[in-house]
This record gives C-alpha cells, sequence and structure tokens, in this order.
C-alpha cells in the first residue's frame, strides 16, 4: 500500500514539474514573437530611411 501512494505522489510531482515546464515553453516562445516581431518592424524601418 505504501508503494503505490509513494508511486502515486511521484506521478503527481512529474506531472506538476512538466505541467509548469510546458507553461514555462509557451511564455517564452510568446515572448519571442514579440521580439521577432519588433525585429521585422525595424529591418522595414531601415529599408525605407
Amino acid at each position: 500500500m505504501g508503494k503505490m501512494i509513494r508511486r502515486f505522489l511521484a506521478a503527481l510531482m512529474v506531472a506538476a514539474v512538466a505541467f509548469r515546464a510546458v507553461g514555462s515553453f509557451l511564455s517564452w516562445i510568446e515572448g519571442q514573437e514579440d521580439s521577432s516581431a519588433e525585429a521585422w518592424i525595424d529591418e522595414d524601418e531601415y529599408e525605407d530611411a
């Protein structure tokens, strides 16, 4: 019975860490999209000048 509880808690911990990792990765991607969009705007401004 004790092994089952430990395995269940370990699975919950792994799921929680995976959920945080996915959330961090998605927020990082959103930040990359914002910075790349600004970079394209900056390049277009330099071409016009």
